[in-house]
């Protein structure tokens, strides 16, 4: 069970009350006569996030009163009880009454517990939570622990999360869970075929590596992940500006997001066969840096013009996604931070998603709305698939122009899935710029929890 969540059944839990401004003054009715009197003292008036503790007769704290979104404000913040972490004292809570999804809110309080502390101690809160009655706590922790992953793998700097770091941490991942775990590393990258992710990370003193898992009976539906694992970006010889470097540790988030989602089956023994696949690479300047206009032949026997060399994340998922298409999956997933054009279009929080098989993306659609993951899908527009055409190679990596550039790397990655039954494209950003309920600023999860309660549903 996730730290946040108190399980002694005889633990004396402080009640946790929830208003908004239109219930306010119901609410307010049901407090006993001097806490009543307090509130108005202090001027609560349940304004979305407005917090205050409640003394009892004795000094101690008795009571809690947290402010929500109205009903019928066109946009609540479902996470907003994340606040309440960062502010109660230690000890042992419960909700009074109901919050607006009673189970959101018990997840954004573990997610709002999270503290990244492995180069400063920031205490963890001290609050925990009786997780409310008829919710799955087991889930809830479960999500909440798989977030933490993939916050603490982007959050960690680059000179502790390389290649090799990614690789290590994938391997426990998968010796944790009875997982088969291989690692094509280095020059074995040619012998074995997987040119792309060899390019993008020959500049690296650390060699580049495809990190393999597979888990689950052969005889259940393959499912097959896969995470752009850019565990430091410069741009290479398109080299970004020292502004546009300053969070590419972050550049790993899709392997990130990736990890997070197989915990999230493997703990809840989906009837899957599971494939996890996650190119992990530095894209380095060097002697040896790949070049623009450099031609390569990938795994799917594509020659790729490089057009930009910071456009390296759909180089290494060709080559990982045609090794998967190989199998045949019956969904095949890919998660990547890869495109600015995704945030200038649909900001941070949002991320932008692809398909071409219309009942996923309505159950994607679905889960991201219901699991509070936000999601939007924007089409793989065929007419701009020309836009790739190259004069000297069958695709150039980054066509010029400037247009739809989160489209054209999904029309890209498009080239090399054939033979999946489905397939999913998610472009993440992996970052949440700044504090927000349940969302510390740092890395992210993002996708992950829409996609894992997907495929609960079809496979659990």
């Amino acid at each position: 069970m996730h730290s946040a969540f108190e399980t002694s059944a005889t633990a004396t839990a402080v009640p946790i009350t929830f208003a908004t401004k239109s219930t306010w003054k119901t609410v307010s009715a049901t407090l006993p006569a001097a806490a009543r009197q307090f509130a108005e003292a202090n001027a609560f008036a349940a304004k979305p996030g407005q917090y205050l503790p409640l003394p009892g007769a004795d000094g101690t704290l008795a009571h809690v009163l947290f402010g929500l979104e109205d009903e019928s404000k066109e946009w609540r913040d479902l996470f907003r009880p994340g606040q309440l972490p960062g502010l109660l004292p230690a000890g042992v809570y419960q909700f009074a009454n109901a919050p607006h999804d009673a189970r959101l809110a018990a997840l954004a309080f573990a997610l709002g517990s999270y503290r990244f502390n492995r180069y400063r101690n920031n205490d963890a809160p001290g609050a925990r939570l009786v997780p409310p009655d008829g919710i799955d706590a087991h889930d809830i922790s479960r999500m909440a622990q798989a977030a933490a992953l993939a916050r603490d793998l982007i959050n960690t700097p680059s000179n502790d999360m390389g290649p090799v770091e990614l690789a290590r941490v994938a391997q426990e991942l998968a010796e944790r869970y009875s997982a088969t775990y291989r690692c094509v590393v280095g020059e074995d990258l040619l012998k074995q075929n997987f040119p792309l992710i060899h390019a993008v990370g020959m500049a690296s003193s650390r060699a580049p590596r495809l990190i393999d898992i597979t888990w689950g009976n052969t005889s259940d539906p393959k499912i097959t992940l896969v995470g752009k694992g850019v565990c430091f970006d410069t741009g290479g010889l398109d080299l970004k500006p020292s502004s546009g470097m300053l969070i590419m540790k972050k550049d790993m988030g899709g392997a990130a997001n990736v990890l997070a989602l197989a915990q999230m089956i493997m703990d809840a023994k989906l009837k899957v066969r599971l494939r996890v696949l996650i190119p992990a690479v530095e894209n380095s300047v060097a002697g040896n840096a790949f070049r623009p206009l450099d031609i390569f032949r990938s795994r799917k026997g594509l020659n790729v013009e490089i057009g930009n060399t910071d456009a390296e994340g759909r180089l290494v998922l060709a080559d990982a996604l045609a090794l998967a298409d190989e199998e045949k999956p019956d969904l095949l997933i890919d998660l990547g931070t890869l495109t600015g054009a995704a945030r200038v279009a649909l900001g941070p929080e949002v991320p932008p998603f692809y398909t071409n098989d219309e009942t996923l993306a309505a159950d994607v659609a679905r889960y991201a709305r219901e699991e509070n993951d936000p999601l939007w899908r924007l089409p793989l527009w065929m007419p701009y698939d020309a836009w790739l055409d190259s004069k000297v190679a069958n695709i150039n990596n980054a066509p010029s122009g400037g247009f739809a550039g989160s489209i054209t790397c999904a029309l890209f990655l498009k080239r090399f899935v054939e033979s999946a039954k489905s397939w999913l494209h998610v472009d993440i950003y992996g970052w949440t710029p700044s504090a927000k309920p349940a969302r510390p600023e740092g890395g992210e999860c993002q996708a992950a929890r829409a996609i894992y309660k997907l495929l609960s549903e079809r496979y659990g």
